[in-house]
């Protein structure tokens, strides 16, 4: 007989339900887990005995039940009755139709499956995924929708579940680790959080790998239900904890790649530095304008310049020159398929891995001071008042005069002193009337702030500090928006006729109505109100309510979540527009170096300038995809490189020192806390609450002491200290101020020590609502999709 392992071996009947209502959820469900029993295992029959044994049930009593729910089972036709007082499933029941998603591994007890289009993502316990692993994309066959229990803090809402039968296909055979050497064998742990199986290594699998060392292993045996995973090296990274080791490694988990093709460089390094007199002639020739650059100090790659010539007293014309990469990257060649593998340049804490080589990145592409330059231009003219009254776009050559950092810039605008004074205060007065303008028509205002380091030159961090916006960084940035607006504005329309052209957009969807509520109700908790009944009203009142926690504790975390509400910004053909600034349609011009759909959208333009017909959208669509795909890894990329330096630079502090922190989750084996000065995230467990025992009180987002009574709540501002560090799972163990903390894996700052992945359970943490970890409970968490 097969194994008849099913999603729940409920310990259901050890509670006491407190209400009649619980009573008849609790008959639900165990109906529901015993039709789900006979549904995975349809071509056998089963003894009521079978059943019995197979959930646990030794009370006779239980048993009585359990048979009257097989007869009602029978009655309704979900399984048959045989003559040799045996069960099976029902033959007129149709198999579920099989949907394919991709596998979200939460934690250990459990995954979901998400199908693209569906509103629902499938809850899949472990035992049921069948060997795949998180990213995996499956085959999924639903099952029974069960009515959850209707404790405290639970929706009652119906979830589907689900079993993993076949895997399409797998997501990375690749998987980046610390390896462990024994005398027999080795294993390596793999980094991912969301990967929980060793990989077993053969004695002649570890080649020159040494223990501790971080390694990529290539899986040549998948798990299954009796063996574990196995593999081979691939490659050996070097130690643990050196810093080029582990940013190698964050790469390599993210399957993002460093080092560029050798067929790709020596294509990048045959092409010419010197523009010809025959190119420049088929150009718009402006290198006598006055033009200048604003970019970051440290940057070395110049997407864009600015010119301005002021034509009346009260007309001038603004000039958005943009890199001209699409006239050196040219369709199917080496360079264009790289580009387009690769979607987006990288930005880790340290380095910038960038889609194109050097010699075209830094060097030929790169608008860099007092060098004639091909762009692609976006020009205007332009009234004091804000008033765009001509535009025009078009392939030129420039020249630029000179290279600001933004700080430089910001302090010729604030002393009126230095180069060019008058035509960036010209600049810097346009723009914000265009950006009061935008607010005005509901745009909202995030300003998440981005955490730095302050690095030795061996990649240690010696400091966290939040980089600052100032009038120069939000000059340049209404410009770039201005220009992709009216790109996209432009190109639409040139279409003829019904059919609009094809173009790449960047859209933004209105924010689902239900994540919006979750984000007032925790706000609300924090004093804070949200307007989200009125959709006209909820960018005014979203920026009133950001304008009002400036300052406090509570910013970064109010801020951070703010965005995590909205809908994720992806590339698309469809003219969808742009919810978060205001805008009907946008696309993305003005980065062609460092994105990809940037140089479809320069291609498209020129196409449609050039007098083109419109071009079949099915390419373009694919391509946005990718683009949004590799750009989702990108930023995973960079943030793990971000949190890696937080816990590295938390390991070397002295571990007396005290922490301001705010609440910024709660579950049931501890809190999450965000240290407000390094804006770093940490767990306080519940074992290291030893006052007490704790219960979450999950509608609430708190925890309760059970004899003190002592409340820990979302959004408290607490004082804590660090208590372990794990540089391999990049996670923080912290503990109260003022409390003594449980023993055990003092191991600060040491990065090959392996300790159990921290999992999160906090709805404004998650882009899909609710999540339960860790543990046995019977209430399995539901999530909602739009």
């Amino acid at each position: 007989m097969k194994d008849k392992k099913v999603k729940n071996k409920p310990e259901r009947e050890k509670r006491e339900p407190k209400a009649p209502h619980h009573i008849v959820s609790y008959i639900d469900n165990l109906k529901a887990d015993i039709a789900a029993f006979f549904d995975l295992n349809r071509e056998q029959q089963f003894r009521p005995f079978d059943v019995h044994d197979h959930f646990g049930v030794q009370d006779k009593k239980v048993r009585v039940l359990f048979n009257e729910i097989l007869h009602e089972l029978e009655q309704a036709g979900r399984i048959v009755y045989h003559k040799n007082g045996t069960y099976s499933a029902g033959a007129d029941k149709p198999v579920n139709k099989e949907l394919t998603g991709r596998v979200d591994r939460v934690n250990k007890s459990f995954a979901f499956v998400i199908v693209e289009g569906r509103e629902d993502d499938i809850y899949i316990e472990s035992e049921m995924l069948n060997g795949a692993w998180d990213g995996d994309i499956v085959s999924v066959q639903t099952l029974t929708k069960n009515s959850r229990n209707s404790g405290r803090g639970d929706s009652g809402k119906s979830r589907v579940e689900g079993r993993v039968k076949d895997i399409i296909e797998r997501k990375n055979a690749d998987i980046v680790g610390i390896i462990e050497i024994s005398q027999r064998y080795a294993v390596v742990q793999p980094d991912n959080k969301k990967l929980f199986d060793p990989i077993f290594l053969e004695p002649d699998e570890i080649k020159d790998a040494s223990n501790g060392d971080k390694v990529i292993v290539k899986v040549k045996e998948w798990p299954t239900r009796r063996s574990q995973a196995e593999g081979e090296i691939v490659q050996v990274l070097g130690k643990a904890g050196d810093n080029d080791v582990e940013m190698h490694a964050i790469l390599a988990e993210f399957g993002l790649p460093y080092h560029f093709p050798d067929d790709v460089e020596a294509e990048a390094n045959k092409i010419s530095d010197k523009i010809t007199k025959k190119e420049i002639a088929k150009r718009r020739d402006i290198r006598d304008w006055l033009t200048l650059t604003i970019d970051p100090v440290d940057a070395k790659d110049f997407d864009d310049a600015l010119s301005v010539r002021y034509l009346d007293d009260d007309i001038v014309e603004v000039g958005v020159h943009i890199a001209d990469v699409s006239h050196y990257v040219l369709p199917n060649t080496e360079l264009e398929r790289e580009a387009y593998r690769r979607a987006t340049s990288v930005y880790l804490v340290d380095r910038t891995v960038p889609m194109l080589p050097e010699k075209l990145s830094n060097n030929l592409c790169s608008l860099r001071p007092n060098e004639d330059k091909l762009a692609f231009s976006a020009i205007f003219e332009i009234s004091s008042k804000g008033k765009v009254l001509k535009e025009w776009f078009g392939r030129t050559v420039i020249h630029s005069d000179r290279r600001f950092s933004y700080e430089e810039a910001q302090a010729v605008l604030d002393s009126g002193e230095g180069d060019f004074p008058k035509e960036l205060a010209t600049l810097n007065t346009i723009a914000k009337i265009f950006r009061e303008e935008r607010f005005k028509k509901g745009a909202i205002n995030f300003e998440t702030p981005e955490v730095r380091f302050k690095l030795d030159e061996n990649g240690k961090p010696l400091g966290i500090y939040q980089k600052e916006r100032h009038d120069s960084n939000k000059l340049i940035e209404e410009f770039m928006l201005l220009a992709n607006k009216r790109v996209a504005e432009y190109v639409y329309a040139l279409s003829k006729g019904e059919e609009k052209n094809t173009m790449v957009y960047r859209i933004h969807e209105a924010p689902d109505v239900d994540r919006l509520k979750t984000f007032a109700t925790f706000v609300a908790k924090l004093g804070h109100k949200l307007e989200v009944e009125e959709e006209n009203k909820i960018a005014k009142s979203m920026n009133a309510m950001l304008a009002r926690v400036e300052g406090k504790p509570e910013q970064n975390l109010i801020e951070s979540l703010a965005v995590r509400t909205m809908a994720k910004a992806r590339y698309s053909t469809e003219d969808y527009g742009h919810f978060g600034l205001a805008f009907r349609r946008y696309s993305h011009f003005t980065s062609p170096i460092r994105r990809y759909p940037d140089v479809m959208a320069h291609r498209l333009l020129q196409h449609y300038l050039d007098g083109g017909a419109n071009v079949n959208s099915e390419e373009y669509e694919s391509a946005s995809k990718h683009s949004s795909e590799r750009e989702r890894l990108a930023a995973e990329a960079e943030r793990a490189s971000i949190k890696y330096k937080q816990v590295e630079f938390m390991s070397s502090m002295d571990p007396d020192t005290e922490f301001a922190g705010i609440i910024t989750g709660v579950t049931e084996f501890g809190i999450f806390v965000e240290i407000t000065e390094t804006a770093s995230e940490g767990l306080i467990r519940m074992t290291d609450l030893g006052d007490d025992y704790y219960e979450l009180d999950k509608e609430n987002y708190r925890i309760i002491g059970q004899r003190t009574k002592k409340i820990y709540t979302f959004g408290d501002q607490v004082k804590v200290k660090v208590k372990d560090t794990n540089l391999a799972r990049r996670s923080m163990d912290l503990y109260l101020a003022g409390t003594v903390p449980s023993p055990g894996r003092e191991n600060r700052g040491r990065s090959n020590v392996r300790k159990p992945a921290v999992h999160e359970s906090r709805p404004p943490r998650s882009s899909r609502g609710n999540r339960k970890s860790g543990g046995s409970s019977s209430e399995k968490p539901r999530r909602k999709r739009k």
